[in-house]
């Protein structure tokens, strides 16, 4: 078990701001951060952070602020993210992904004041994006690749701000800021992927966050100086959350991986013998499927954290026997819950890491309930509701979807379809919006997911439901092959028709070279969506 040695460090009455300092301070000489050719200690990351706090205070930024970070994983995202709180003000992530207006709309609704970005990352100019979009209260955009594109701070300029006869001043109020700043106060406003409508900011306390994850790292074994790989993005909890935070926590070496390739991160694995290793199942399953994965030494890795979704044991076994992890922990959360609610712990066997997402994690409340809000038995499909300290308080600037989401008595209604057992652990069946409904049955494609994985052929699969006139919805598969070779779709099919439910069974499978993903390493459904009503002609 891993266990912070911070002095006076105590994870139930903690602030972000206040754990920046003393992390960096007592963990001075260790680590912090390698990407690529760049290497900042512990103490270094400290002196950075406190120069980008005084120039935001040089800047004219107050205590509340809203300050947005527009970029992939880097160092640089790392020191003027944590600088935010250190100043005292909120931090704003943004999906990688989003288009100039999806920003704009992200930048307006929480009123950001100062924005970073990295112009170039995939080809894009996030400055440029934003060029002929109406963003009134943004005052400065800074470059934090010091590209000196038009309109934009180079990030070493910035920095200056904060230096010269004034530092000394300026320090004081970013130590004052941070003294001020409460456990209970908001520390982050992260918008949701906005699958339906305009994306929702989240207000995310950042007390709950590390009140919330310390036991997770301490499951997780995370040691002082262990380098902790981080392909899930720091603009989602799943990164900056349970990536960036815990690494503060517990010394560990943060990793910046800014693109998922397979080969790319086993080769970082074996570079920088990386010990924890978080991310979703596709992501591990890429490195199970990657031809040359015996090539690399991966003897390093120990901890690991998946889930959200059932998983094959097989799997499991696999990333135990092939990837070598030691500890291997499901988890499930959403921005909603800090990022987590509940997560296995160590010494569960195989089968139940396979088969479920944990139990609540200590001070969090589980209900599983019919959809008239009353409880259903062990064993019974219903909807998760989540209550605890961790639950945002709300979201932003929009008090009737909060109500919509969160009930009078403090309960999240989650939207996922799970099922609890007599021992309090959950399995999360599916999102309620990706349920769909074959010939009167609801027919669940996380399940479906799951059991065409154990076909030997099947490298990853993605389902999801599509119109038919005669059954109303039917399933459609998208199947990438394992290193064994491509499955025969109509085989497949025939396959499926033995090992489930007739209305489970996909009517169509399309074989695929690669799957959408977002940024968070995720199925992007709504493509396969589009691409199933191409393929079908419907």
């Amino acid at each position: 078990m891993g266990k912070s040695d911070i002095p006076g460090f105590d994870p139930d009455n903690a602030s972000i701001p206040k754990l920046i300092r003393a992390s960096t301070t007592h963990f001075a000489d260790r680590d912090a951060i390698r990407d690529g050719a760049v290497t900042l200690t512990y103490q270094q990351l400290g002196d950075r952070i406190d120069q980008a706090a005084r120039a935001f205070v040089a800047s004219g930024i107050q205590a509340g602020d809203t300050i947005a970070v527009w970029a992939p994983n880097c160092w640089q995202w790392v020191v003027a993210g944590l600088a935010v709180s250190r100043a005292g003000a909120v931090l704003v992530p943004i999906n990688t992904r989003f288009k100039g207006n999806e920003a704009a709309y992200v930048l307006n609704a929480a009123s950001v004041k100062m924005l970073f970005v990295v112009d170039g990352f995939l080809d894009t100019s996030y400055s440029d994006s934003l060029s002929n979009q109406d963003v009134p209260q943004l005052n400065v955009t800074v470059d934090l690749s010091n590209g000196g594109a038009l309109g934009t701070t180079n990030f070493d300029d910035f920095l200056t701000l904060g230096d010269g006869p004034n530092a000394a001043e300026y320090q004081i109020e970013v130590e004052r800021r941070t003294d001020a700043f409460q456990s209970d106060d908001v520390g982050a406003i992260m918008f949701t992927s906005g699958t339906t409508g305009h994306p929702k900011g989240v207000q995310v306390v950042g007390g709950a966050i590390i009140r919330v994850f310390y036991p997770y790292g301490e499951a997780l074994g995370v040691q002082p100086g262990d380098p902790y790989l981080l392909v899930n993005p720091y603009f989602h909890a799943f990164g900056y959350n349970s990536g960036v935070i815990v690494c503060l926590m517990f010394g560990a070496v943060n990793l910046p991986v800014a693109i998922y390739e397979a080969g790319d991160v086993l080769a970082t694995i074996e570079r920088e013998k990386v010990a924890v290793f978080p991310g979703p199942p596709a992501l591990f399953q890429g490195l199970l499927n990657h031809p040359d994965l015996t090539r690399f030494d991966v003897s390093s890795l120990r901890s690991c954290v998946t889930g959200a979704a059932s998983i094959p044991v097989e799997m499991i076994i696999e990333m135990r026997d092939r990837l070598g992890f030691e500890t291997i922990v499901t988890a499930y959360g959403m921005t909603e819950t800090s990022g987590l609610a509940t997560y296995t712990r160590p010494g569960d066997p195989p089968e139940l890491i396979a088969s479920t997402s944990g139990c609540a994690a200590a001070g969090v409340e589980l209900r599983i309930v019919d959809p008239s809000g009353v409880d259903v038995a062990p064993g019974v499909e219903g909807e998760l509701w989540v209550r605890g300290f961790q639950v945002t308080p709300g979201y932003l600037d929009a008090p009737e979807q909060t109500a919509e989401a969160i009930d009078a008595d403090g309960w999240l209604h989650t939207g996922d379809i799970a099922v609890m057992d007599e021992q309090g652990y959950i399995d999360i069946t599916d999102r309620m919006k990706d349920m769909f409904i074959m010939g009167g049955f609801n027919a669940y494609p996380a399940e479906i997911e799951r059991m065409l994985i154990e076909h030997p052929l099947v490298g990853m699969a993605a389902v999801i439901g599509v119109p038919d006139d005669r059954m109303g919805e039917v399933g459609t598969a998208f199947i990438v092959p394992s290193p064994q070779g491509a499955p025969d779709p109509d085989e497949l099919i025939a396959w499926c028709r033995e090992c489930m439910a007739n209305y489970k069974v996909p009517r169509h499978v399309f074989i695929v070279d690669d799957l959408p993903l977002t940024a968070s390493n995720k199925v992007r459904k709504p493509e396969l969506r589009a691409l199933a009503t191409e393929l079908l002609g419907k």
